[in-house]
């Protein structure tokens, strides 16, 4: 786990999270200092509705360079703000091991950014377990495949899950909870 924001990564993929385009749900925080390095993609792609943030709906941005540091930027869709729960991050940790999977990234980088997005109420070590419960089953599957010899070699051998440092506690205990009890490879 890392405290930084997902604006200031230097990683082949980071990975953020966006609920569904609604005007009420203003940028705030990372995701707002994000959509200014991109000058106002990320409000530019919400406004036209080009990304719903529908949930598990995804969209690869190759950032120009010097806008930020991250060389592709995934982002994943959260759904509807006022009825999400952290379970839904279980299918955002899987389509970040898959998408990471596919581009042949090694080591993303993730940043729920569910605050930012506006939802308040949400244990961030809750988010945390439940997404890195999703990514552990996709690389779980994955390793299964390739340990059969119908898929290619898995990927992603790493990765730096982001929060900030109000939350890295809460973060790091939810983390800490799946992986106490995940299978070593």
């Amino acid at each position: 786990m890392l405290v930084k924001s997902p604006a200031d990564t230097d990683t082949d993929l980071q990975v953020i999270c966006l609920f569904r385009s609604d005007p009420a749900n203003s940028l705030r925080g990372s995701l707002l200092e994000i959509d200014q390095k991109l000058g106002g993609l990320l409000t530019d792609i919400r406004k036209g509705n080009l990304f719903a943030g529908s949930l598990g709906e995804t969209l690869l941005i190759i950032p120009k360079s010097g806008a930020i540091p991250a060389r592709r930027l995934l982002i994943v869709g959260l759904g509807d703000l006022e009825s999400f729960t952290p379970d839904r991050e279980q299918l955002v940790g899987t389509i970040a091991f898959q998408e990471s999977n596919r581009l042949g990234i090694a080591h993303p980088f993730f940043a729920p950014t569910v605050l930012d997005g506006g939802k308040t109420g949400i244990d961030t070590g809750d988010t945390a377990e439940q997404f890195m419960r999703g990514f552990l089953r996709a690389k779980a599957a994955d390793d299964l495949l390739q340990s059969s010899g119908v898929s290619s070699k898995v990927v992603p051998i790493r990765l730096t899950f982001l929060a900030g440092a109000e939350h890295a506690q809460s973060t790091r205990s939810g983390l800490t909870k799946v992986l106490a009890n995940a299978p070593s490879k």
